[in-house]
Order: structure tokens, then C-alpha cells, then sequence
């Protein structure tokens, strides 16, 4: 994973120092690139052990279409508890509560549940259940895999997150999850093979973007099998690539370290939608130690 510590080592180099709506700060570059090669391995990092379970967790969260952190809680995966929890202690219904409080909460009661775990039309609510001009839902997912087995020569097979009327319906409504940052992904064939290019608008580089390589590049191979494809590259291009200030020691740290033998990713050969946690197995995987950073929210 050279390709990750040169992006660190790039925006540590030439990063401007901005504020953020966090009030962390961060060293910000616009407009970078990597490519990972998954014939050479699955790209999860391994200058430091990664969370993939959560990550696997994530993803197919997804592609349930899902917007509810439970699906996570229940699973013991909490890499989303801050921003429902946020727009909970800003409400005249908190009493206090810890975050731990609030996810026991959120384990405990359904209809809780339901009123403060959800995130609003993010990620799985944009894939899988976007909302058509005259109100039907419309799968992007399975449009993007109907297209590439009818037409693989297609320059339109995209997935788009950002959905214009949705963003303001988030920002009026006051939740405190974000905008997509992930903001579009397209799909692209050549010689049986398949590459995925994500377009990023906002990505967190100490934090989120490892996550990101490795939940991408899974997909992709999810899309290749149901396709009949070898899946190649995946393509990683960012707007505002950054580095919190109060991440820069930790990725110093990083830099020290001598990448190692990437993973293999097998996935169980069945129909895409079929895919469970269990389908997915990992191996070889010999990472440094973790290394904890906190979350801006």
C-alpha cells in the first residue's frame, strides 16, 4: 500500500492549512489520485491493522439500502454512533445521556431506535432506494449490473450519491450526518476485465480512507463475480483530500513503518443480493498494530 503512504506523504508536503466545519483544522490538497491493483492483492492497508469487519459490516448496510445506525449497533460496529447521537443532545428529548447511554438505548428499543438512530437518505437510501421524478424507487446498483452484462461497453454505468433535492431535505431537517462525501462511482470494462473509479468530493485520509479503499475494492469484486469480470483497478480520486491536525503525529508515526504482503479477499460464489457477512473471508492478513485516531464530527 505505497500508494496510501504517498497520498499521507503528499498532503503532510503541500497540504494549505484550513479550518473545517468540525473546529479541527486540517492540512487540505485538491485534486488526487491513486490507483490499487487488485490482481496484486486486496488493498487493506497494512501499516496499521484495519477494522474489517466494520468495514464488511458497512457495505452491506449499503446495499440493504439501510440509513439506521441499529443494523451496526447490533453487530457491535459504531464506526456512525457520533452523528445520530449529535442531533440527539441538540434535541429537547436529551437528558444527558453518554454516547455509551445513547447506543444502549439504541439496542434496547425499536422505536427509539427508529426516531434517533437514523441518519437520513445517506449512503444505502441513495444506492438502492433513490427517489424517482414520480416517486418510485429506483436501484441504482442493479441498474449499473443490468447495464454492464447487457451493454459493457457503456460509458453510463455510474452510481451517483448526490442527490440535490435530498442534500437540502438534510440540511433543513438538521441531522447531523453529512452530505455524501463519496459522491459518485463508475464502472468500466476492457479485455474481461473491470475497473471502479470513485469520485470523493471530502475525504478524511487518516481515518475514513482506508476504509474507503477497502469497501470500495470489495465491491468491485462483488460486481465483477455477479458480471463474470476480473475485477483490476480501483481508482481513487479525491477533491478535498485532508488530514486532520490532530492526526498528523499518528500518520508520521505511520510513515515509519515497511508495508507488508497484502491480503486475499475470497467471496462465496452466489447471486449478488445474496451476499452475507459469512460469504466474505479474509486471509493473510499480518498488519502493524492499530493505531487510534478520533473521529471529527
Amino acid at each position: 500500500m505505497k500508494q496510501y503512504l504517498s497520498l499521507v506523504r503528499e498532503i503532510l508536503e503541500t497540504g494549505t492549512q484550513k479550518s473545517d466545519r468540525t473546529g479541527t483544522g486540517t492540512l487540505s490538497t485538491f485534486g488526487l489520485q491513486r490507483r490499487y491493483d487488485l490482481r496484486e492483492g486486496f488493498p487493506l492497508l497494512t501499516t496499521k491493522k484495519v477494522f474489517f469487519r466494520g468495514i464488511l459490516h458497512e457495505l452491506l448496510w449499503f446495499l440493504k439500502g439501510d440509513t439506521n445506525i441499529k443494523y451496526l449497533v447490533d453487530r457491535n460496529v459504531h464506526i456512525w454512533d457520533e452523528w445520530p447521537y449529535e442531533t440527539y443532545k441538540a434535541s429537547g428529548e436529551f437528558g444527558g445521556e453518554s454516547l455509551n447511554e445513547f447506543i444502549e438505548k439504541i439496542k434496547e428499543s425499536d422505536d427509539f431506535a427508529a426516531k434517533w438512530g437514523d441518519l437520513g437518505p445517506v449512503y444505502g437510501k441513495q444506492w438502492v432506494r433513490w427517489r424517482g421524478y414520480n416517486g418510485e424507487e429506483i436501484n441504482q446498483i442493479q441498474n449499473v449490473l443490468d447495464q454492464i452484462k447487457r451493454d459493457p461497453d457503456s460509458r453510463r454505468h455510474i452510481v451517483s450519491g448526490w442527490n440535490v433535492a435530498e442534500i437540502q431535505e438534510l440540511i433543513h431537517a438538521k441531522r447531523s450526518a453529512p452530505p455524501l462525501c463519496h459522491t459518485m462511482f463508475q464502472f468500466y470494462v476492457s479485455e474481461g476485465m473491470i475497473d471502479m473509479q470513485l469520485y470523493q468530493r471530502s475525504a478524511d485520509v487518516g481515518l475514513g480512507v482506508p476504509f474507503n479503499i477497502a469497501s470500495y475494492s470489495a465491491l468491485l469484486m462483488m460486481v465483477a463475480q455477479e458480471c463474470g469480470l476480473i475485477p483490476r483497478y480501483f481508482v481513487h480520486t479525491l477533491g478535498d483530500g485532508h488530514i486532520y491536525l490532530n492526526h498528523v503525529d499518528k500518520l508520521k508515526e505511520q510513515l515509519m513503518r515497511e508495508p507488508r504482503a497484502l491480503p486475499t479477499l475470497e467471496i462465496a460464489r452466489k447471486p449478488f443480493w445474496e451476499h452475507t457477512f459469512d460469504d466474505f473471508v479474509l486471509k493473510d492478513y499480518d498488519p502493524a498494530p492499530a493505531i487510534s485516531l478520533p473521529i471529527a464530527v
